[in-house]
């Protein structure tokens, strides 16, 4: 069974489907994050969607390099957790569920290329209180416990 973060879906609302593969990176006592800058900075866990057709493997390779600029290797999955939000960049209500992997950062090869997308380094401990969302939060602390 999946777990569920946040909040519960709402009634009034249709959620799309929207899955997605997210990595914890550890390195050196540290774990690599992305920040989202706009109207506040969101510290998540580096990953995002999954295109059709895609594998989450490949997405999370992908996605990985798009937010931090970094090549990874040896991606083990941890699991995964739904949860239902807004998401104000594409118009929709998501039910977004969240393949998470644990895999090594091997070299940065070029700056993030995704818009508004910084990577940031930060203890597990930091990266704990800091992380935006439950689920990211959750398998951080799980694979660092």
């Amino acid at each position: 069974m999946m777990i569920r973060v946040g909040h519960a879906p709402r009634a009034d609302r249709r959620y799309v489907t929207r899955p997605g593969a997210y990595a914890v990176l550890p390195l050196n006592g540290g774990v690599l994050l992305t920040v989202q800058l706009g109207e506040r900075a969101d510290i998540q866990l580096p990953g995002g969607g999954i295109d059709k057709g895609e594998s989450s493997i490949r997405a999370l390779h992908r996605e990985v390099m798009e937010e931090t600029g970094w090549r990874i290797a040896k991606p083990r999955k941890l699991g995964a957790f739904k949860r239902f939000v807004f998401m104000p960049e594409y118009d929709i209500w998501a039910e977004k569920i969240c393949h998470v992997f644990v895999a090594r950062p091997v070299y940065q090869v070029a700056a993030p290329t995704e818009a508004d997308h910084q990577s940031l380094w930060m203890s597990p401990e930091r990266a704990a209180e800091s992380l935006g969302n439950d689920g990211d939060r959750l398998f951080l602390a799980r694979y660092f416990s």
